[in-house]
């Protein structure tokens, strides 16, 4: 196990953070959100061209919070319940938030390998990931009403922009498990791999991005993030001005010429 839980590894164009704490089902405490923003820190200074997540051991992705009396913010938690006291409520739940959204919105295509279980803020993870790659024998669970609680990392919205409200309401408010193949049919995933695959399919499917221009494919994922609930005017000015932006760049020159020359692209970084 790391030290800090999370760990990351670069190989070629592309990152991988690996959520590794395996003995607690890769849930998060302080330690770990701590690594991962130290990570979320490392990777801006040096962006790989397509980053993956991942969990450690074959059976857990990431189970969210860790719930356990050992935890030092369930424990504070409890304590702000019985209090009803909402400013150490609203400073965990941002923290977590901040850290988060700091790693979703680096600005290049997030994988999630869903290698095993995501429960709770481990299944809002890999629905706010650009893509997901499940195994087969995986399940996706937004299990927080359980717990008398919802989903608050970002993900109860990104699911609803992602499979519909309807089928939304269906997964959270029920906290069903959700297996591979009806995660694949409703598009909560894009692919599924080969049983105990699905980091090495992700890892295809990061360097098929990862070879092709990456100011390109930057450009269109900030169009492809943000444009979802925008009016369709704004969107395709939007399109138009990343399009100028990017052809002006010149990124292009180096695609045409190996196009006409019958050659594979060999793209700088950005």
């Amino acid at each position: 196990m790391s030290e800090y839980g999370v760990r990351l590894e670069l190989k070629d164009r592309v990152g991988i953070i690996t959520f590794d704490r395996p003995e607690k089902g890769n849930t998060f405490d302080e330690t770990m959100w701590s690594g991962l923003e130290h990570v979320v820190s490392e990777l801006q200074k040096n962006l790989p061209r397509v980053l993956l997540l991942t969990g450690s051991g074959d059976k857990s992705f990431c189970g969210g919070f860790d719930v356990n009396p050992g935890n030092p913010q369930v424990a504070n938690l409890i304590e702000a319940v019985q209090n009803h006291d909402r400013s150490p409520v609203e400073k965990l739940l941002r923290r977590i938030r901040d850290v988060v959204d700091s790693l979703i919105s680096l600005p290049v295509p997030i994988i999630a390998a869903i290698n095993g279980s995501a429960y709770g803020g481990g299944a809002e993870l890999a629905v706010r990931c650009d893509m997901r790659v499940t195994d087969p024998d995986a399940v996706i669970c937004f299990s927080e009403v359980r717990l008398g609680l919802m989903p608050d990392w970002g993900g109860g919205v990104a699911l609803t922009r992602l499979v519909g409200p309807a089928n939304a309401a269906d997964m959270i408010l029920t906290a069903r498990e959700i297996r591979a193949e009806e995660a694949l049919r409703l598009g909560l995933v894009n692919r599924m791999s080969l049983p105990g695959k699905s980091l090495d399919e992700s890892l295809i499917l990061a360097e098929a991005i990862a070879g092709n221009g990456p100011c390109a494919v930057r450009s269109a994922l900030e169009v492809i993030r943000r444009t979802s609930d925008m009016p369709l005017d704004d969107a395709l000015d939007l399109e138009m001005e990343r399009a100028v932006s990017l052809i002006t760049s010149g990124e292009c020159y180096h695609g045409i010429t190996a196009f006409l020359s019958k050659k594979e692209p060999e793209f700088p970084d950005c």
